[in-house]
């Protein structure tokens, strides 16, 4: 069975940084992207960086470039999020998910996800 699994939410001050974990198991694929997205209350869902498993090729979302860093650890199924710089706006459930059959970080869409996991909650204080 497919499923990821995140972590490494908390809480934090405007400012700081926090690094989401997300481990992967079942994959048995070689070419898919690994996504981040996030939901905050009230609002939709919002892509937030991804990265080619194959290449290791990145995408990131305007408000995220500069501060977030997408990884991955292909070796042992594994998706990190660095986030540094954190702001009170990027508040929100962060999740892991996977586009399979595609090794263009740009070439996914939320609805189209294949699989997904249960969030890691962000806190940003001011």
């Amino acid at each position: 069975e497919v499923q990821l699994q995140a972590s490494g939410g908390g809480l934090v001050q405007a400012g700081g940084s926090l690094r989401l974990s997300c481990q992967a198991f079942g994959f048995t694929f070689d070419d898919y992207v690994m996504v981040w997205f996030r939901q905050a209350p009230g609002k939709e869902r919002e892509g937030v960086s991804s990265i080619s498993r194959r290449h290791g090729s990145s995408w990131y979302a305007d408000s995220m470039k500069g501060r977030f860093t997408i990884s991955s650890d292909n070796a042992h199924d594994r998706l990190y999020l660095q986030m540094n710089n954190l702001r009170p706006e990027d508040t929100a459930v962060y999740y892991c998910g996977a586009q399979f059959g595609t090794v263009d970080p740009t070439d996914w869409t939320l609805r189209d996800l294949d699989v997904w996991g249960k969030g890691t909650q962000v806190t940003v204080s001011s």
